[in-house]
């Protein structure tokens, strides 16, 4: 598995990463999970404390715990909840970032976490308490980096401007280029995109489209719908596909932009990462299959927060 750096700074991560949110409560299924992540040689896992309030920590430390110094962790905090009740409320707060940090510590078995993320973020927050919170937790050893997980590009640019951030967890698939013009300012600025969703709900994996949920079914895919989902995939295997398939395109898209440092995939069976894993030997593009893909998806753009 090959391995890119995270903005300037010291971790090395796996080009393709586990996103634990969809794991299980099961000990024994989530841990095949991450098992088979780390023996094809996946090192970066990501989480966060409202992942099933808390548990999905607390079945990663316990999975981990004996592997820790080969794995990169990365947990997120910014949603405030109490075990057993419905919700959460948004609290960047450096009071609640504090805390939430020290309770991912005590679920996760470990003394420190490799990237601590907000997760979230609205440009009402009052940033410069956040990122206090994040500077102190830097400086007191508790984690190495912290970066951010949003789509907000005026949120993201303030964080670029006025923090050390080192990496932005964003959506971003072929169905969904979105964060694309913001790529150029966070390569300016050496910050890495932890791209989450790169296999849009599984729409860009060998699974047969009459298999997608039935709201995708009705409502479409983002800016999509069903008809030009069924469109894209059938251009694209005239075009392409034969040579690679369609989840080997979807995640070397990702990474075909020097702004990426990892996709991080969801699975919730071994397989699922295994398949992941295996795309990813065919997922160096050409540039001419770069721009096919290009031509045959929406670059799209956000409507909202820009200011």
């Amino acid at each position: 598995m090959k391995k890119r750096r995270i903005g300037n700074s010291e971790l090395i991560v796996s080009e393709l990463g586990l996103g634990c949110m969809s794991i299980g409560t099961n000990k024994k299924e989530a841990a095949a999970v991450i098992d088979a992540a780390l023996a094809e040689g996946i090192n970066y896992l990501d989480t966060a404390d409202l992942y099933d309030q808390g548990m999905n920590e607390t079945i990663i430390g316990e999975v981990i715990k004996q592997k820790r110094g080969d794995i990169i962790l990365a947990t997120k905090a910014g949603n405030r909840f109490e075990p057993g009740k419905e919700g959460w409320s948004w609290d960047p707060s450096k009071k609640h970032i504090k805390s939430a940090l020290k309770q991912s510590l005590t679920r996760l078995q470990t003394d420190y976490i490799d990237l601590f993320q907000l997760h979230g973020g609205t440009i009402e927050d009052h940033i410069d308490e956040t990122i206090e919170a994040f500077e102190e937790l830097k400086q007191e050893g508790v984690i190495r980096y912290y970066g951010i997980s949003s789509i907000r590009p005026n949120v993201i640019r303030e964080y670029v401007k006025r923090s050390s951030i080192v990496s932005v967890m964003m959506q971003y698939s072929l169905l969904d280029r979105r964060p694309e013009p913001l790529f150029p300012l966070l390569e300016e600025h050496h910050i890495s995109v932890l791209a989450r969703g790169p296999l849009a709900k599984g729409l860009l994996t060998n699974r047969p489209l009459a298999q997608a949920s039935s709201a995708i079914k009705e409502n479409g895919y983002l800016d999509y719908s069903y008809d030009e989902l069924t469109a894209f995939k059938q251009k694209l295997s005239e075009t392409i596909v034969g040579e690679k398939d369609i989840h080997a395109l979807a995640l070397g898209y990702c990474l075909a932009s020097p702004a990426v440092a990892s996709v991080v995939a969801g699975a919730s069976k071994p397989e699922q990462i295994i398949a992941s894993s295996a795309a990813m030997q065919q997922a160096e593009l050409t540039e001419d299959e770069i721009n096919i893909l290009q031509q045959l998806t929406k670059a799209g753009r956000y409507t909202q927060h820009q200011i």
